[in-house]
């Protein structure tokens, strides 16, 4: 192998594999079935707010993968909301899950474009009113009514491509999407078996 082809095929920008970024691009274009994964968990009630998610898989590019090891989440209410504090309340984890993917999705789309970030820190917020989870007031939603999301960037770049930036990631992120494009749908079922 050649010592121009090693490096190109080397090449990373923000932790991203950028040819082989795009050779997946490529795949998925000839092939748009390699495209389709479904990610799955299996998640157990312990007691009273408290719940444990297992992810041991997913499937994607048209087989199941493995992870190395199985991941364990843990979800539960503080005190204050009468939990033990096991874990992140659920609703934390969704603000975790948020970030996480605006994040990773501005970073590969930063990297697809060449540009180099050393670093993305974000802080998130969100207004939830307990009234509505608690069925007390009717016009109260049960969900956040508001997310804030802040995002500090360092990279050689204006604060105007960094906000094109956080619009990439927006643009971008599945978990963004899911949540604010009304367009998912949810079925619940109970499992008599």
């Amino acid at each position: 192998m050649s010592a121009l082809l090693a490096e190109k095929l080397e090449r990373m920008v923000n932790g991203v594999a950028v040819d082989k970024l795009y050779s997946t691009i490529d795949v998925v274009k000839e092939d748009p079935e390699m495209a389709k994964f479904r990610f799955h968990i299996a998640n157990r009630w312990i007691n009273g707010g408290y719940t444990r998610t297992t992810i041991k898989d997913f499937y994607g590019a048209k087989k199941n993968h493995a992870h190395e090891t199985p991941f364990v989440l843990e979800a539960d209410e503080p005190p204050l909301l009468l939990g033990e504090d096991q874990g992140a309340n659920p609703v934390e984890h969704l603000l975790s899950a948020l970030a996480a993917c605006v994040t990773a999705s501005m970073v590969y789309h930063a990297a697809a474009r060449g540009v180099e970030i050393r670093g993305v820190e974000s802080r998130l917020e969100g207004d939830l009113d307990l009234r509505g989870f608690l069925g007390v007031a009717k016009d109260v939603p049960v969900g956040y009514q508001n997310i804030r999301i802040s995002f500090r960037i360092d990279a050689d770049a204006s604060d105007e491509e960094k906000e094109l930036l956080i619009e990439m990631g927006k643009k971008y992120s599945p978990v963004y999407n899911t949540l604010f494009a009304g367009k998912t749908s949810v079925v619940t079922e109970l499992d008599k078996g």
